[in-house]
Order: C-alpha cells, then sequence, then structure tokens
C-alpha cells in the first residue's frame, strides 16, 4: 500500500533547513535532540504540558538558533500549515496569560527532536512536541509521512492582547459541520455513531499507535458525486498543511481509496452542540473533537462536558505506515540486509 517510488516533489529545501538549524547548535545541544532513525522517541510524544519531553526546547535557543527552528516549519509545511502552527503556539501564549498559575503554558514549551541524518537517499525525519502541536515529519528521498500529527487549542478565541482576534480551528470546524448538514435524512442517520456528545471521543491520539478503530458512519459509496468532492475538500483541509507538491501527491492517494472511505458523526440533537467527526480511510485516518475542558471553566462549578472553545484534532496513516514506518521497512529490507 505504500510503496518506496520517486514522486518528483523536492525534499532538499527541508534537508538544507534541518541541517542549517543542527549546525547551529553547539555539540551539547545536537547531542540532547539527535537519535537514530529507529529509535523509539519518535513514540514519546504527548499533547500534555506536564509531560517530561526530550530534545531541544525553543526556550534553550537564541534568537538566530530560534530562527533558523522556525525555518524548519516554514520548508516543511504549507503556509497554511505554518500559520496554524504559529497561531497555536500564540494560543498558548494567550493561555499562559488565562492560567498564570501554570508554568508549564507558553508560546515556547515546544521541543524539537531529530531521527537519522538528514540524507537524500536515507530515512530520517524531525519532530516538534509540545502542548496542542505535535508533528512528526519522516523523509525518505522524495517522499514524505507527516503522521501522527497533533493539533488542538484551549481556547479557540483570544478575547485580550496580545493576540486579541486570533482565532483557530474556525475552518476545520466549519467545514465538518456543514458537510454533516449537507447529507440527507437517511444518510445523517448512517453517519451519526450517537448521538449524545457527553465526552472526549478521539481514538488516536498519544501512545494509541495501531488502535485499530471499527468502520462506522456513512461510506462514501452512498454520496453523491458532489457529496464525495466535498468530503476530499473537508480531507483536503488537513492534508494542506504540509508543502503543496506533497499535499498533492497525499491527495491523489486519498482519491485513489475515496470509495473505500467512511465519515462518522457524533453530537447532541441541537446544531450549536459540540461534535465529533473522524474520517477513516485506508490511507488517512483524521478525527476533530468538541473536548472537556482542561484550562479553563468556571471553578466554583463542576466542570462541564465537552466544549466548543477546547478542540483536539489528528491525523494518523492506517495500516502501518506512521512515523513513515512501512517505508522504513522496506527500505531497511532493500538496502541493509545482513
Amino acid at each position: 500500500m505504500f510503496p518506496i517510488k520517486r514522486t518528483g516533489a523536492s525534499t532538499k529545501p527541508i534537508k538544507k533547513a534541518v541541517a542549517a538549524f543542527l549546525d547551529a547548535l553547539s555539540p551539547a545541544q545536537r547531542a540532547k535532540c539527535t537519535f537514530p532513525i529507529e529509535s523509539n522517541e519518535w513514540r514519546r510524544w504527548h499533547n500534555i504540558e506536564f509531560y517530561q519531553r526530550t530534545g531541544i526546547g525553543l526556550e534553550e535557543l537564541n534568537a538566530q538558533q530560534k530562527e533558523l527552528a522556525f525555518d524548519i516549519l516554514k520548508e516543511s509545511l504549507s503556509t497554511k500549515g505554518l500559520e496554524k502552527s504559529r497561531s497555536i503556539m500564540k494560543m498558548e501564549a494567550h493561555l499562559a496569560t488565562l492560567r498564570p498559575d501554570n508554568k508549564l503554558l507558553g508560546g515556547e514549551k515546544y521541543w524539537f527532536t531529530f531521527m537519522g541524518t538528514p540524507s537524500a537517499k536515507e530515512p530520517w525525519g524531525w519532530q516538534i512536541d509540545g502542548h496542542h502541536l505535535v508533528i512528526n515529519y519522516f523523509v525518505l528521498g522524495s517522499q514524505i509521512v507527516m503522521t501522527p500529527t497533533f493539533m488542538g487549542s484551549e481556547p479557540t478565541y483570544a478575547e485580550s492582547e496580545p493576540n486579541k482576534g486570533l482565532r483557530t480551528y474556525e475552518t476545520e470546524e466549519r467545514k465538518g459541520l456543514n458537510f454533516y448538514q449537507s447529507l440527507n435524512a437517511e444518510q445523517k442517520a448512517k453517519a451519526k455513531l450517537w448521538d449524545k456528545k457527553e465526552m472526549d471521543f478521539n481514538r488516536t491520539e498519544a501512545f494509541r499507535d495501531n488502535e485499530i478503530i471499527p468502520i462506522t458512519g456513512i461510506s462514501a459509496r452512498e454520496l453523491t458525486a458532489a457529496q464525495q468532492e466535498n468530503l476530499l475538500d473537508l480531507i483536503a483541509e488537513y492534508v494542506g498543511d504540509i508543502r503543496a507538491e506533497h499535499a498533492k501527491i497525499k491527495m491523489e492517494e486519498v482519491r485513489l481509496h475515496v470509495k473505500d472511505t467512511y465519515f462518522t458523526w457524533v453530537q447532541g440533537e441541537k446544531l450549536e452542540d459540540p461534535f465529533y467527526y473522524r474520517i477513516h480511510s485506508p490511507v488517512i485516518l483524521i478525527e476533530f473533537d468538541h473536548q472537556t475542558p482542561v484550562a479553563i471553566w468556571d471553578r466554583s462549578k463542576p466542570r462541564p462536558g465537552p466544549v466548543k472553545t477546547h478542540i483536539h484534532t489528528v491525523v494518523r496513516t492506517p495500516n502501518g505506515n506512521d512515523y513513515g514506518k512501512d517505508l522504513l521497512r522496506e527500505h531497511l529490507e532493500a538496502r541493509h540486509r545482513e
């Protein structure tokens, strides 16, 4: 399902950005954040802010090193993906002002790790890990796997400075709801897994590698051609966080399996209620979830159930290719047999 192949898309700018950053580190800093390509460090990520992280943190870097660190994101992501990542960091800075008691929150509480050595032929990759932003980025030649990717936000709107007016996940939320609303009554009944949203539904967050998710919801085979295109547009909203030429390659892969793709919905009776949706394809799995508040709620009252002001999203590659694992296995078998 995931063969090694030439894609025609370049990974040179990414390699150059990572090499420049690593060259700017001291020997001690470099040793702290570099690991072998097959290291389990890939899987040691978590969204929660008090998780004990490894790698090199943004707060440990000087101004030049920070600029080079953001060049990695600039070259690896699309303009939209970079802006989304920066917006998450800005919202974390805003959250820190709302929760000054929690010193683990902040706009620079993010750590970089690097697996393998940047190469044109050998597999390598990088990871950014922190609260509400985790990206795993595997590179083999001209191929890229950018999963697992975890992105979230609490709150989703900044009402005060320094980032007043900032809003996160408006598009993913709106497009998901609009797609569900475009279904007819029979289609909605098939898509809806549960008519109550009283808990967090995400199934593929940290430490849930190779999670077996039952096929639920409505099959794209039961959608009209226009609805299928709208579903693909919703998927592209997530795939489009990677560099444009690589996003195009991934969407071609998604299109090949569109009729084996399923859409699942969870929501209460009211249109304004919090919701969850999942898109499950042989080559991509996407979750969007309105979550229970963690950092912000009226503590004079019991913690409420899921709210629209706390969002988690996850993108995975099913069938063994998260972290580029299937590509790595094929490469090692073909090139590095004893």
